[in-house]
C-alpha cells in the first residue's frame, strides 16, 4: 500500500514508511510544510523493523478490524523503538519470553504482546522467511479476574436518578445497556442504523453484523435527547466522540452519580440480566456480536448456577418456596420423615 500527500489540486508527493511509523509521520510533516522529502532509508531485509513494515502492509493485516489494527500497530511500533534493528531470524523464544516478563506489571499488555509477536512470526513463517515461530509456545493466558465491574440494578437506578431522561449522560447509559454495544460502537450508532424499530449494525471489534430491536426505554431516551447528525451521542459542541474521549467523559458521569461502574460494565450487566431471565448462549451471541458461544457460556453458566443453587436451597429448606417459616429450634426433616 502506497500513500500520497496532495494539497488541493497540487502535485502528489509520495510518503515513505509504513502508515503510523515514525518515518511516515516525518514524511507527512515534511510534505505538509512543503519541504523536500528526505531520501528513504531502507531497512535491511533482515531487520525486525523491515518484518514489521511488511506485516503492516500485508493483506493479512488489512483483513483485521480497525480496532485490532490500531492496537497491533501501536505495540509493534513500540517494539521497533528498542529492537527494530535486530535480525528477526535470530530472535528466540527466550527473547520473546523476556519481553513478556518486562510487561508483567500490566498483565493484559503482556498477553497482547505475546499474541501479537506470535501473529507477526506466523506471517514470517508463512512467507518462508523463517522455519519456526519463536513465540509459538510462549503462554499467553490472562490472569483470572472478574474484569470490569458489573453494574447492579441499584447502581443503574442511582445513575438514572442523577442523569434523567433527555440528557446525553442518560442516553449514553441507555444506548450501551439496551444494545450491549461497546463504547466504540455506541459512539458510532446513529439514525441511519435504525429502520422500522430495528438496529442493524456491523460491530467494530469483531466485524459481526447484529440486528436488535430498539427497546422502549431506549426509544424514549433517543426521542427526548438532542442528538448528533450521524451519531446519537455527541459532545456539547455537537461533534462526534472518539472511543477514548467518550470513555473518559462517561467515567466522569459515573463519578458524578457516585457509582463504581464504567462503560464496559454495562455490557456485562446487560448480558448478566438477559442470562438470568432465560436467554441462552446462542441468543446472547447474536445480540452481543460474539463469533461463537464461548463468551456467552460464561454468563449462562453463572445464571444456571445461581438458579440451581436456589433450587438446592429450596430442597434443603422447602419452606422457602411456600413462604412459610419455622422456628430456629426446628430440625430439618425430609418429606420421607414426615
Amino acid at each position: 500500500m502506497v500513500w500520497y500527500f496532495r494539497r488541493g489540486k497540487g502535485k502528489r508527493v509520495r510518503l515513505t514508511g509504513a502508515f503510523g511509523s515514525q518515518e511516515f509521520s516525518d514524511s507527512y510533516a515534511a510534505a505538509l510544510a512543503g519541504a523536500p522529502q528526505s531520501v528513504k532509508t531502507k531497512n535491511p531485509a533482515s531487520s525486525l523493523r523491515w518484518l514489521v513494515n511488511q506485516y503492516l502492509e500485508s493483506g493479512r493485516f488489512a483483513k483485521l478490524s480497525g480496532e485490532t489494527q490500531k492496537m497491533r500497530r501501536r505495540v509493534l511500533l513500540s517494539v521497533c523503538k528498542t529492537g527494530g534493528d535486530l535480525n528477526f531470524r535470530n530472535i528466540t523464544a527466550d527473547d520473546v519470553q523476556r519481553g513478556k516478563v518486562r510487561r508483567e506489571a500490566t498483565p493484559g499488555a503482556a498477553v497482547n504482546y505475546v499474541k501479537i509477536m506470535r501473529a507477526l512470526f506466523n506471517f514470517a513463517k508463512d512467507s518462508t522467511w523463517i522455519a519456526e515461530n519463536p513465540a509459538e509456545n510462549i503462554k499467553a493466558t490472562a490472569p483470572r479476574t472478574d474484569g470490569h465491574h458489573t453494574w447492579t440494578v441499584e447502581e443503574v437506578a442511582q445513575y438514572q436518578t442523577k442523569h434523567p431522561t433527555g440528557t446525553q449522560a442518560r442516553l449514553a447509559l441507555d444506548l450501551m445497556l439496551y444494545t450491549g454495544f461497546r463504547r466504540g460502537d455506541a459512539v458510532m450508532l446513529g439514525k441511519q442504523h435504525v429502520r422500522d424499530g430495528l438496529i442493524t449494525y456491523r460491530t467494530g471489534k469483531k466485524g459481526v453484523m447484529v440486528e436488535i430491536p430498539v427497546l422502549p426505554p431506549l426509544a424514549a431516551s433517543i426521542a427526548a435527547t438532542q442528538t448528533g447528525d450521524l451519531a446519537f451521542l455527541c459532545t456539547s459542541r455537537g461533534q462526534a466522540w472518539t472511543k477514548e474521549s467518550f470513555g473518559a467523559w462517561f467515567a466522569d458521569q459515573c463519578v458524578a452519580a457516585r457509582v463504581p461502574g464504567r462503560a464496559h460494565g454495562l455490557r456485562k450487566a446487560g448480558a448478566t440480566i438477559a442470562a438470568e431471565n432465560g436467554a441462552n448462549e446462542f441468543q446472547l451471541s447474536a445480540m452481543y456480536g460474539w463469533n461463537d458461544t464461548r463468551m456467552a457460556l460464561t454468563y449462562t453458566k453463572r445464571a444456571n448456577k445461581k438458579r440451581l443453587a436456589k433450587q438446592a436451597a429450596n430442597a434443603l429448606y422447602p419452606h422457602l418456596e411456600s413462604g412459610a417459616g419455622v422456628s430456629a429450634n426446628n430440625s430439618i426433616k425430609s418429606k420421607a420423615e414426615k
